[in-house]
């Protein structure tokens, strides 16, 4: 038996517990008309209130489940992005790492180098596993104003550049399927 069914049983119910007390005789109302039809009115006058509150209980009944299922997705959505603030103050702490392994690359210390190295792929993994993933971006590709961000515009190389992005300053990130922080572009023009 589906929701509308049983919410429509319920609906009677309470009605017909309604009509009894409103008209305890409600059975005896279409013998006991007046010359009139005064008790034929006041039957069409306590459907008519009966079908509005019924109206009303479906509608309130809709808007309920409406907000239940509302509810539960912001509930699911919240718990894919629960830790996105920590994600956002760890971003500068992963670009740090990369300038840092750029820079040891550079000296003639290779066992410094593989320890930093080490201790970037441990925590990039870590954060990897928490839903954290890059924005994959080249130099080359077309810019998109919803994925990219343009930190500014330089005259392009050649034509075949121009709208496309010439070189990347900052990586981006995406926790589940929203992206926390956009990838800083140059773009030529």
């Amino acid at each position: 038996m589906s929701r509308k069914n049983k919410a429509e049983e319920i609906i009677d119910e309470e009605i017909q517990g309604q009509e009894q007390e409103v008209n305890p005789q409600a059975e005896n109302v279409e013998t006991e008309t007046t010359e009139e039809g005064e008790d034929l009115n006041e039957e069409e006058v306590l459907k008519a209130e009966l079908a509005q509150e019924k109206d009303k209980f479906l509608r309130l009944f809709a808007e309920f489940e409406n907000f239940k299922r509302r509810t539960s997705k912001e509930r699911v959505e919240l718990f894919k992005t629960a830790g996105q603030d920590i994600m956002v103050s760890l971003l500068p702490v992963l670009d740090d790492f990369d300038r840092a392994l750029n820079e040891i690359s550079k000296s003639e210390d290779g066992e410094l180098f593989k320890g930093v190295e080490l201790i970037s792929n441990k925590l990039k993994d870590t954060l990897k596993n928490k839903g954290l993933e890059q924005v994959e971006v080249e130099v080359g590709e077309t810019f998109d104003a919803e994925l990219h961000e343009a930190v500014t515009q330089i005259p392009a190389p050649d034509a075949s550049m121009k709208g496309k992005i010439i070189d990347i300053i900052e990586k981006g990130f995406k926790l589940g399927d929203r992206i926390i922080r956009h990838p800083k572009v140059v773009v030529g023009n």
